[in-house]
């Protein structure tokens, strides 16, 4: 599977590691694309064709919990979400699932195999939604023939 995704935080080096983990896990081939706060990947996003985001928390000009409140409720996007951040509190995870919707959370630090178990599942989704969405149009193409 082929993931174009973009990797925000305002770290470059964080950003690094972030996509030579993803890498590391072998799930899937990803390009990446990157943005240092959530004003710049904001303009990225709405330029481009993301399959998903894996977004810190805690950056200068626009934070990641804005951003992706952004992409929910005014761009109306479902792209998968990560949240990669050191906010490990309950109250931080519950806003990020219950506000932010977001797709997965991963507490830094992180391992290659802690985060192969997070995305995994959202990749598993993303799979089925691509063979359900063929099927149905297979089924209704074949249906105006």
């Amino acid at each position: 599977m082929n993931i174009n995704a973009l990797v925000i935080d305002d770290s470059g080096i964080m950003r690094k590691l972030v996509m030579k983990t993803l890498g590391e896990t072998h799930l899937a081939t990803f390009t990446f694309q990157e943005a240092k706060d959530g004003q710049e990947a904001l303009a990225i996003f709405k330029a481009g064709k993301f399959d998903m985001l894996f977004c810190d928390w805690n950056m200068p000009n626009m934070n990641g919990m804005d951003l992706i409140k952004i992409i929910r409720n005014e761009l109306k996007s479902r792209v998968p979400v990560v949240m990669i951040t050191t906010e490990g509190t309950m109250d931080k995870l519950d806003e990020a699932l219950n506000t932010g919707h977001v797709d997965g959370y991963i507490v830094k630090p992180f391992t290659p195999e802690g985060v192969g178990r997070k995305i995994a599942p959202i990749l598993q989704k993303m799979t089925d939604a691509k063979k359900n969405s063929s099927g149905v149009f297979a089924k209704l193409a074949a249906k105006l023939q």
